[in-house]
């Protein structure tokens, strides 16, 4: 029986919002841990990964990352997940979740239902990249860990958006 951990904190990005080498602080396999650096800023390799682009970058204004935020909690709800914490940015998601499940499915899940809530809205073209091919997906085994990563979420964002906290 494998045991699982008490949450995970999982973080997507928007399309395009993140690109290997620009200056937003991207991270790999081996630079996604706290406390390690980030990817260096390299201009080369970032118009490089920009120019491979083959859509805009995708931003979410307040109706979008409503629309998220509550495919967030419907997903949740139907697949008996308990959301502890959500931050909808306008370039980035983050949810703090207890669910019995890997959390490669809860990422992917996520991802999907809050497409298909966007395409229910019709206001994105149908083919729309939304989202950046992975995620952050961090196992909390502690409670203090995952209590530090719902204040993280609520909290440490800058100025709330739509944010989310299990009461």
């Amino acid at each position: 029986m494998d045991i699982l951990p008490l949450a995970y904190h999982i973080t997507f990005t928007c399309y395009g919002a993140r690109l290997h080498g620009d200056e937003s602080g991207t991270v790999d396999p081996e630079h996604n841990f706290p406390g390690t650096p980030f990817i260096p800023h390299t201009p080369k390799l970032a118009k490089i990964k920009q120019s491979r682009m083959k859509q805009k970058t995708y931003e979410m204004d307040a109706t979008r990352r409503r629309a998220v935020l509550e495919a967030l909690k419907e997903t949740c709800s139907y697949r008996n997940w308990l959301l502890l914490a959500a931050h909808i940015r306008p370039k980035h998601v983050h949810v703090v979740v207890q669910a019995a499940t890997e959390p490669g499915k809860i990422l992917n899940d996520l991802k999907v239902y809050a497409s298909r809530k966007l395409n229910q809205m019709a206001i994105d073209s149908p083919n729309r990249k939304r989202w950046a091919r992975h995620g952050s997906t961090r196992y909390l085994w502690k409670q203090g860990d995952m209590e530090s990563a719902v204040h993280y979420v609520v909290y440490e964002q800058g100025e709330p958006m739509e944010v989310y906290e299990h009461k």
